[in-house]
């Protein structure tokens, strides 16, 4: 008696497909543990709604290159570490006028450093939003 062999299916390529499914959760189990979850009761502070205003103590620098303090007109960067009080010092803060060429910005900031300012900040549009 002769057997005849059996006609062999073809495999179903499941192996593959299981390597792929378990990369991809492998993959989604890491980029979801990346970022820490907030905890559940916390509700975050909504800044919308607020006016944005340029901080009192900042230094106004006009288009033309007038330079400002709460209104008052400033003769120079050293007068107005001059009167600015003693613990707002190291940390100066410039508010550009949007035409003001960088050039005179950067040169104004270094007169700033000059006249005794640690650090000079400048104030923007998004930073006041």
């Amino acid at each position: 008696m002769i057997r005849l062999a059996r006609p062999r299916r073809p495999r179903e390529p499941t192996i593959a497909l299981i390597n792929i499914v378990f990369l991809m959760l492998i993959f989604f189990l890491v980029a979801g543990t990346l970022a820490r979850p907030l905890d559940p009761g916390l509700t975050l502070v909504r800044t919308a709604d607020l006016e944005g205003r340029a901080p009192a103590d900042a230094l106004v620098i006009h288009a033309d290159g007038r330079l400002s303090w709460q209104g008052i007109p400033v003769a120079s960067p050293s007068a107005f570490l001059a009167d600015l009080p003693q613990e707002m010092r190291p940390v100066a803060r410039l508010l550009p006028d949007r035409d003001l060429p960088a050039a005179n910005l950067v040169a104004l900031g270094r007169a700033v450093q000059a006249a005794g300012a640690a650090r000079v900040v400048i104030v923007t549009e998004r930073g006041l939003e």
